[in-house]
């Protein structure tokens, strides 16, 4: 049996049309990215879902305990903790289907994750009926096992910092990449920035959210 998350509600609990389940990185905590839904000027019927990652051992932190959707065994990125992701995903998935559950259509449930979280959005996004992916300072995983888009392909933004040292600037595009090689149409964006998230993001991010009807 899947266990079940802690989380953080925001915006509308009764009677939402839409829902983004929205996910932290490594070593964050689920009300990580609270503070800028003032700025994202949601709609009043959005309901916003921040998941707690389950802490776990980090091998390239030296075994440390920590929030975290998986391991990283390498700074490469390469040798991908294919189990821990798939555990992550079952959990995300079952916040998912309660929102289907409690009315919510498939379509107008959107995933977003930065870095760790970003890669869980991405695996998930690809593989159930969803309205749209935000992938922020992320990266994809078993690139190699992505679904080919169907007709009800999701809306994907990727956004990447020039600077970041924590997932490779190459690694966002090399994402990018795979995704359109799959038929999907991601909207690349970069930014003068490292591994965070600017102002000048936000704004943008706002943007593309009003435009998913969010």
């Amino acid at each position: 049996m899947t266990q079940a998350l802690t989380q953080i509600i925001r915006g509308a609990d009764k009677n939402a049309t839409h829902c983004i389940i929205w996910l932290h990185g490594l070593g964050a905590t689920a009300d990580d990215f609270l503070p800028i839904l003032p700025y994202l000027s949601l709609q009043n019927s959005t309901k916003i879902i921040f998941p707690q990652a389950p802490s776990r051992a980090i091998t390239v932190n030296n075994g440390m305990y920590m929030p975290g959707w998986y391991d990283i065994v390498d700074f490469t990125l390469r040798d991908a903790d294919t189990a821990g992701i798939e555990q992550s995903a079952a959990q995300i998935r079952a916040i998912y289907q309660s929102q289907i559950d409690a009315g919510i259509p498939a379509r107008q449930i959107y995933f977003a994750g930065f870095s760790q979280g970003g890669v869980i959005a991405l695996h998930l996004g690809t593989r159930v009926l969803c309205g749209g992916i935000l992938a922020l300072s992320t990266y994809l995983v078993q690139a190699q096992e992505l679904p080919v888009a169907g007709d009800a392909a999701p809306a994907i933004l990727q956004m990447h910092g020039h600077h970041d040292p924590i997932v490779n600037y190459q690694l966002g595009e090399k994402a990018h990449e795979t995704l359109k090689s799959k038929a999907y149409a991601p909207v690349w964006k970069s930014y003068d920035m490292g591994h965070e998230i600017i102002a000048p993001q936000i704004s943008d991010m706002a943007q593309w959210l009003k435009a998913q009807g969010l």
